[in-house]
């Protein structure tokens, strides 16, 4: 396939487009607004020149918020524009970036070429910066006829998503031909890049910037604050983070045969997706278990056996309550989420089996024990109270996942150095 057939069934299936829009605006009506932004219609007031800056959702714009800061402390009169695909990612944006005046920001319209004609023409980027594996081939090509050097960050790909692509070589290869830098996280990523057909010149092995995450000491302060107005020092506190349908009820089976030997055991648990906020904190409640929303702001106390944890931005945080870490998108074939938010926090860190996303990181952090890996309710139960009980154990862990941490530092530096010299060329 190439980008003009590609083109044409992107036009043909507009209408399943829309259908899709749809339903996803049923379950998270944020969907059914600001739909001109999605065809470059209706933008809001941009200033033109600066920095272009793409995360498809809200894990990419987390993990582009050091860099982007980096960027605006480099490029102190230059605008950037940080775009992305979805509205939790909108509003992550906007929350992390509320009191920077230049950032701007908006839906990326999609992949047709008049669309991304007339963002580039509002945008004027002197530079377009990708993070992680999100091509789109009109959006490339618009900037490679303009002049405007794009730049793959952080750059990601499996060896699923590589033999994907090489499927359709008559589209990928030029796509690829026209960036300017793949900056990627692992050497063996990089020769799938090459093998694709980017520029051998063109792929650099930088690393994950994600080992590059500080904590502010505030946040620790927060936590620990929060923790004792709940009067939860002396109480075992895990948390479930990022869990998709299919993972809530084995990390409850899990807390309830926690709960049978340790009764003031208090699970803190975080789905990934804020359409599925209510439904399982419904299901929590339906199983019997003493439930409070973090949103709500009730205090936790000592009957609480379930914190749901349905607010936006807090993930850290609500890492920071936690003695022991699940992180889930792993116990189904989802492919795992980021291990290194808990691991930068001093956590011990479990997740299950199905880690094709951070097969690299995941190694790394079990080769040096920061990582146990669960199969199902029971294995995740008896790893979370073995790490409850055997304190010693648990700090090992989470001593060794910083070291994993500070060992792997360097790669924003490393992608800022390739950044600048596209913006000077």
């Amino acid at each position: 396939m190439n980008r003009t057939l590609y083109t044409l069934l992107f036009h043909l299936g507009l209408p399943l487009v829309a259908i899709r829009l749809w339903l996803r605006a049923r379950k998270a009506p944020a969907y059914a607004k600001r739909i001109g932004e999605r065809f470059a219609v209706n933008l809001p007031a941009l200033h033109p020149g600066g920095i272009w800056v793409h995360a498809v959702s809200v894990g990419e714009s987390i993990a582009a918020a050091p860099m982007i800061r980096a960027l605006l402390k480099r490029y102190p009169e230059l605008p950037i524009t940080v775009t992305c695909m979805t509205p939790t990612g909108s509003e992550r944006i906007q929350a992390m970036f509320a009191d920077e005046p230049r950032i701007q920001h908006c839906y990326l319209p999609y992949d047709l070429p008049w669309a991304a004609a007339r963002f580039l023409a509002r945008v004027q980027p002197k530079l377009a910066v990708i993070m992680e594996t999100e091509l789109w081939p009109n959006h490339i090509h618009q900037c490679a006829k303009r002049g405007i050097p794009v730049a793959l960050a952080n750059a990601r790909l499996s060896a699923r998503s590589a033999k994907g692509y090489a499927r359709f070589a008559g589209l990928t290869r030029p796509m690829l031909e026209e960036m300017s830098l793949i900056a990627v996280q692992t050497e063996t990523e990089a020769e799938r890049f090459r093998q694709l057909g980017a520029r051998p010149e063109c792929v650099e092995v930088t690393g994950s910037i994600k080992f590059d995450l500080s904590i502010d000491p505030q946040l620790l302060i927060k936590a620990c604050e929060l923790r004792e107005s709940w009067q939860a020092q002396e109480r075992p506190v895990w948390i479930a983070a990022s869990t998709h349908e299919g993972e809530d009820e084995i990390v409850l089976n899990a807390h309830r045969q926690l709960l049978a030997n340790y009764p003031d055991a208090l699970l803190i648990l975080v789905p990934r997706h804020p359409e599925r906020f209510n439904a399982v904190f419904e299901r929590c409640q339906r199983e019997g278990f003493a439930s409070v929303r973090r949103s709500t702001g009730e205090p936790v106390n000592a009957r609480t056996q379930v914190l749901v944890g349905d607010t936006m931005g807090e993930l850290l945080l609500l890492y920071a309550l936690a003695d022991s870490a699940f992180v889930g998108g792993s116990l189904v074939p989802n492919g795992g989420h980021n291990l290194l938010e808990p691991a930068a926090l001093a956590k011990p860190v479990l997740s299950g089996p199905h880690l094709f996303n951070f097969l690299e990181i995941a190694a790394m952090l079990r080769e040096a024990g920061a990582l146990e890996e669960v199969e199902d309710a029971q294995g995740l139960a008896l790893a979370v109270q073995r790490l409850f009980e055997l304190p010693q154990d648990a700090q090992r862990m989470a001593q060794a996942g910083l070291n994993v941490m500070q060992a792997n530092q360097g790669a924003l530096q490393r992608l800022l150095d390739g950044l600048a010299r596209l913006l000077k060329g």
